[in-house]
């Protein structure tokens, strides 16, 4: 569905039905469509704010996501629409919509936090929508954030009761305040400020341990700690109030020409500075594991869990691990059916084709697998790519063994047929056997093609016969009592060295199997190895990268005067350097 992705319209995504989240067949079918990196924007606040508008800006459409003309809420659950990213090409933006939190209808708060934590969740950007000013009731509005510790978990079993910050940071998204109808002039103490400035000041703590500070600092502190990149827009009233209720039919020039303006640096930020939604590790997200995550969320929260970050990433990885196996195993037997002409000349030839397609298949798994703990799926790999080999090799034997009966047929049915018709039963007979035999034994050695059984199956029929050859040579009356025994002495020693000759063969293929083996074991390391080195990368890129937002933020604290805090923070950043520098073996697959 990349190529032509065409949503004329939202869906629903999570409905909201008599107080029970659901989802909704139909979106999570168009997300499993998707294989395109997703960029997820979702957009929360209270209802009848303006947010579907500035959704439907984002999807280029002037109507979409329903407006509403009248003080209820419109919008109930979680509407989706996805649509082509306009600037990053090979992505998809993935808008979901939120209902208006604080719906008097409603009246059930429960389902709000739900709304909120899932759009966390689930977006790489989150828009929390406002009117007016930042000023204290927009704060109390936004208690949500004071509560996402008590409904979302990072890890299925944290080292301590509660969770550290850092844990949030690494998957929470950018957190962008859209404040509407914003009418007052951006200054401070007579300076004039940015939106951004405005924001962060309006984050600013005030002193003291009381029951009002502490009401009034607990918003401010968990978006400062849980959100580490934030971003404020302003936006004027669009028109005037009356032609609100018909705002997606006006076009721009019926628009206020500053709020017009507005809107397009919002639309210009969030294409360009929106990132590819990632889970840990880095693992950018595509339409079939938002699908995943969707469902494992919304199972949790059904079965009365708490959504763990952690969890859906593991439930995520066992569902892709497992076809990342299936899939590497039949790409493998696709290139071998192709590069394989059997029955191939040795063994080696088969084992050398093998290796080239087993890298190609451990490189597919490598790239397309994550979170595999312990190795897991790669031993599962391991295993299959094994057994698949052992199948191309007893095929092997059998075509070479076909192919020889087929040679030796046509090759020794005449001299067959002239044994039945006696023309060796004569003196002499069996000097004249033996040479006969000779030459289509060097007729069938020069036969090209036979593969790996050609000695085998040859000495198998020369055993077959010998009873006719030991007939000939025992009635033949040119030969002395001598000759006859010097001719047994020398057969059974032709014999011999022949099942010599197959044993030392036998070893040999022996050893290449256990050679190959360990070549294959080696590869698995190999590429495992590299994989976890850079993991391990990027897991140190990502926390140096969190040290850093928490440094910022202990450093505006301790200027504001707040050493509890700060203390708090300095610990947590310890915490980070020693997981930083612990040196953390690489463990491979064994």
């Amino acid at each position: 569905m990349d190529s032509e992705l065409q949503m004329p319209a939202p869906v629903c995504l999570i409905k909201n039905a008599e107080g029970k989240l659901m989802t909704n067949e139909e979106a999570l079918r168009i997300l499993s469509t998707i294989s395109q990196p997703v960029v997820v924007v979702a957009i929360v606040g209270l209802y009848r704010t303006g947010k579907s508008y500035l959704m439907n800006k984002l999807a280029g459409k002037k109507k979409g996501f329903s407006l509403g003309a009248s003080v209820q809420s419109h919008t109930k659950g979680i509407w989706m629409w996805c649509v082509p990213h306009p600037i990053k090409p090979k992505h998809t933006l993935v808008l979901l919509d939120t209902e208006g939190l604080g719906d008097v209808e409603k009246g059930d708060n429960q389902n709000d936090s739900w709304i909120f934590a899932l759009a966390i969740l689930l977006s790489s950007t989150f828009v929390y929508n406002s009117m007016g000013t930042i000023n204290q009731q927009a704060m109390d509005q936004l208690h949500y954030v004071t509560e996402l510790t008590d409904r979302i978990r990072a890890k299925s079993s944290p080292e301590q009761n509660e969770e550290d910050s850092a844990e949030f940071i690494s998957f929470f998204p950018d957190f962008v305040w859209t404040l509407r109808d914003f009418s007052l002039e951006l200054d401070i103490d007579g300076k004039s400020v940015s939106a951004d400035e405005y924001l962060m000041n309006s984050l600013k703590l005030v002193p003291g341990t009381g029951h009002k500070e502490k009401n009034f600092n607990l918003p401010r502190i968990c978006i400062r700690k849980f959100f580490p990149k934030k971003k404020c827009f302003i936006f004027d009233r669009p028109a005037h109030r009356k032609k609100l209720c018909k705002l997606e039919t006006l076009h721009d020039d019926e628009l206020d020409s500053e709020f017009v303006k507005q809107v397009a640096e919002f639309c210009s930020y969030i294409f360009k500075h929106s990132k590819t939604k990632t889970i840990s590790g880095g693992i950018q997200v595509n339409g079939p594991r938002l699908q995943n995550l969707v469902l494992t969320y919304i199972n949790a929260i059904s079965g009365g869990d708490l959504p763990c970050m952690e969890n859906a990433v593991l439930a995520l990885a066992q569902i892709e691990n497992s076809a990342a196996v299936q899939k590497a195993i039949a790409h493998y037997v696709q290139q071998m059916n192709q590069k394989v002409q059997l029955p191939t000349d040795t063994l080696q030839d088969l084992l050398d084709l093998h290796r080239v397609c087993e890298k190609e298949a451990i490189e597919f798994f490598i790239k397309t697998s994550f979170k595999d703990i312990n190795q897991t799926f790669q031993k599962e790999l391991a295993a299959q790519l094994e057994k698949k080999r052992d199948e191309f090799c007893t095929k092997n034997i059998k075509a070479s063994a076909d192919r020889c009966s087929a040679l030796i047929q046509e090759i020794f049915s005449p001299l067959e047929e002239e044994v039945k018709q006696g023309t060796y039963s004569k003196p002499g007979g069996y000097r004249f056997f033996t040479q006969q035999l000779h030459e289509l034994k060097k007729k069938y050695q020069e036969e090209p093609g036979k593969g790996v059984q050609a000695e085998e199956i040859l000495q198998q029929y020369l055993q077959s016969k010998q009873n006719v050859s030991d007939a000939l040579l025992q009635t033949d009356q040119t030969l002395s009592e001598k000759e006859k025994e010097i001719e047994v002495e020398r057969v059974k020693a032709e014999a011999a060295q022949a099942s010599a000759k197959m044993l030392e063969e036998m070893q040999r293929k022996n050893q290449q199997m256990i050679e190959q083996s360990e070549r294959s074991h080696q590869e698995h390391v190999k590429q495992l190895t590299k994989k976890m080195e850079r993991e391990r990368k990027e897991l140190v890129e990502q926390q140096e990268r969190t040290i850093a937002l928490k440094l910022q933020e202990q450093a505006r604290i301790l200027k504001e005067g707040f050493q509890s805090e700060s203390r708090q923070l300095h610990n947590e950043i310890q915490n980070l350097q020693k997981k930083l520098s612990a040196p953390k073996p690489l463990c491979v697959i064994s």
